[in-house]
């Protein structure tokens, strides 16, 4: 199938006029200027950017990747991609090992066997459950327990590797060793810690390249306790992730985060079961959440994850002062690569997944293709 007159979202120039084609479900060429061809699907100068890629997100419509309901996890996945979110990496919960382990092999099977109109599955971001008690935010105080790499190993061997992405919080006893252990097999993450600058950054000096949803479950930033934002932006290997709902970061502070991480700030959803639900309660690692107007909450008021599809999560940086090309990077190639996908997703390349998103100047989705096929 050949497409012309696009405005394409390329990895390295920006948007630039141009054409590509699609064959067996991937991009077969792609080209800037004038198409030379016949024929085709005109797109009349439309935006094409690549399908997001959520690397932290829990659920959607009323479904949550730790009820290792298989199910449910495509119903949730049937809905990332109708909202040009064409891949994802869900993440856990901190519950038992047992429940883990059936969670993470309902996402080997849905990755394994890949239905017809569900962003593809690429990964498990594993959050918990090696955090701190001061900071464990939403996560179930009941199940934390220390950095563990048997336990992980095991995990990560029962669903074939899948594991992307692992979260430790650097102050516990052993978790510079985990580090050093598991930066082997997937993407070590610091998260849900009260690390100080020193303790961060042997973290990091061990392997950890990731900040699990900088600026929450996390110590602020101090002129005098850099703690761990100091200690990740000092470490120039270390991506960040964010959450732009609104809600979670102030925009004065997204804007910060792009400046603290050039072009290693990572657009997540953190979504819960409620997005895309009504008001009212929800279920998360055994505890009750509350959703009221967009806002999910514990029942104590802490903040839990958000209620917002990650599509949207990038529009609102955009709107929040960040260039529409940093933006469109940070939901797309970046997080491709902390999960290991960026030969196969994440930009329009030939070669690639035919995954992408046809737009209106300001973002505004117009259609979803996902394997060259529109939804």
């Amino acid at each position: 199938m050949l497409y012309k007159n696009a405005n394409l979202f390329l990895p390295d120039a920006g948007f630039v006029p141009g054409w590509f084609r699609v064959e067996d479900g991937r991009f077969a060429l792609v080209s800037a200027g004038e198409c030379p061809e016949e024929g085709g699907t005109n797109l009349g100068g439309a935006l094409v950017i690549p399908g997001l890629i959520d690397v932290h997100i829990h659920g959607n419509s009323g479904a949550d990747f730790s009820d290792g309901d298989y199910e449910g996890l495509k119903r949730a996945a049937r809905y990332l991609a109708r909202n040009g979110v064409t891949s994802f990496a869900p993440a856990s919960m901190t519950l038992p090992y047992g429940v883990l382990a059936e969670a993470f092999a309902t996402g080997k099977r849905l990755r394994d066997e890949a239905p017809d109109g569900c962003a593809r599955l690429l990964g498990i971001h594993m959050e918990g459950p090696f955090f701190s008690e001061k900071k464990k935010g939403a996560q179930n105080g009941e199940y934390l327990r220390l950095p563990d790499f048997a336990a992980f190993r095991e995990l990560y061997e029962g669903c074939g590797g899948l594991v992307r992405i692992v979260d430790v919080a650097p102050e516990l006893e052993g978790a510079v060793p985990f580090v050093e252990q598991a930066k082997a097999l997937c993407t070590v993450s610091v998260a849900h810690t009260d690390a100080d600058y020193e303790q961060a950054r042997a973290a990091f000096q061990a392997g950890a390249t990731h900040l699990t949803h900088l600026y929450n479950a996390m110590p602020s930033i101090h002129h005098r306790k850099p703690g761990v934002i100091g200690a990740a932006s000092e470490a120039e290997g270390v991506t960040a992730e964010l959450i732009c709902d609104g809600l979670h970061v102030h925009p004065s502070a997204v804007r910060m985060a792009f400046r603290l991480f050039p072009g290693r700030i990572c657009l997540i959803s953190d979504a819960l079961r409620c997005l895309g639900m009504p008001d009212g309660p929800y279920l998360l690692g055994g505890q009750e959440v509350y959703l009221k107007g967009n806002l999910a909450t514990l029942a104590d008021g802490t903040i839990a994850g958000s209620a917002t599809n990650l599509f949207d999560c990038m529009r609102n940086a955009v709107a929040f002062g960040i260039p529409r090309e940093e933006a469109i990077r940070a939901a797309t190639i970046v997080p491709a690569r902390e999960i290991g996908a960026d030969a196969a997703a994440g930009s329009i390349e030939a070669g690639k997944y035919a995954d992408f998103v046809v737009c209106a100047p300001d973002l505004t989705r117009q259609r979803v293709f996902l394997g060259g096929q529109e939804l």
